[in-house]
């Protein structure tokens, strides 16, 4: 089994960055022979979309030095994510959204060709088979059905966006009210959720769950 750790918070102290800590440790503990690829995207310099993105819908054998060297980064990543079987994904929220590393880094996997086709139905993914765990770490709390879900752009932007690529089993866990008295249940909650869902993941088929968090 291989794992991808992505962590893509600023802060190096930070909440989410604690949390897929600690979700790695109980994962080798389930899966003692498993390897673990780690990826920071606070340290990964990543580049903005320019031009030379064209080249992804180009025919690859005739991509000049200039865009393979501008897309070898975008290739490195997908190949991290084609290897794993298991992404775990650190998601601080700023501002109600995604970091920008994060964004970054879907900017560069979310791919035509690689993560990705065009069919008669639309988009199709190419990472189906593969497990995805999003960790968030936020000041506040965003249930469903409440009017604060509609400012959540984090969680469900982060959805579509595993499910475009093609990944059929999702999981979110949910830290919530991390800036409030409830910090340290929330905290112990997560971190159980955590071991629930390596644990109940082990050997499951495509399924999708959401763990929230809401005192």
């Amino acid at each position: 089994m291989k794992l991808l750790h992505i962590d893509s918070s600023a802060r190096a102290s930070s909440e989410s960055r604690k949390l897929t800590a600690h979700f790695v440790r109980d994962w080798k503990a389930e899966n003692p022979t498993g390897t673990v690829t780690v990826r920071d995207l606070a340290t990964t310099p990543l580049p903005h979309i320019t031009d030379h993105w064209s080249a992804t819908y180009a025919d690859p054998s005739q991509l000049t030095p200039d865009q393979l060297q501008y897309l070898a980064l975008s290739d490195e990543l997908i190949a991290e994510l084609n290897a794993a079987d298991t992404v775990v994904i650190g998601a601080p929220m700023y501002n109600h959204m995604i970091s920008w590393e994060l964004k970054a880094w879907i900017d560069q996997i979310v791919r035509v060709g690689k993560t990705f086709v065009f069919d008669a139905s639309g988009p199709k993914g190419l990472l189906a088979g593969k497990k995805a765990v999003v960790i968030t770490a936020r000041g506040g709390s965003y249930p469903a059905g409440s009017h604060r879900a509609a400012v959540d752009f984090q969680g469900p932007y982060l959805r579509h966006i595993l499910n475009t690529v093609g990944f059929s089993d999702v999981t979110f866990i949910h830290a919530e009210n991390l800036m409030g008295a409830e910090a340290d249940a929330s905290r112990a909650d997560a971190a159980a959720a955590i071991h629930d869902a390596i644990v109940s993941g082990a050997g499951t088929a495509s399924r999708e769950l959401e763990v929230t968090l809401q005192y």
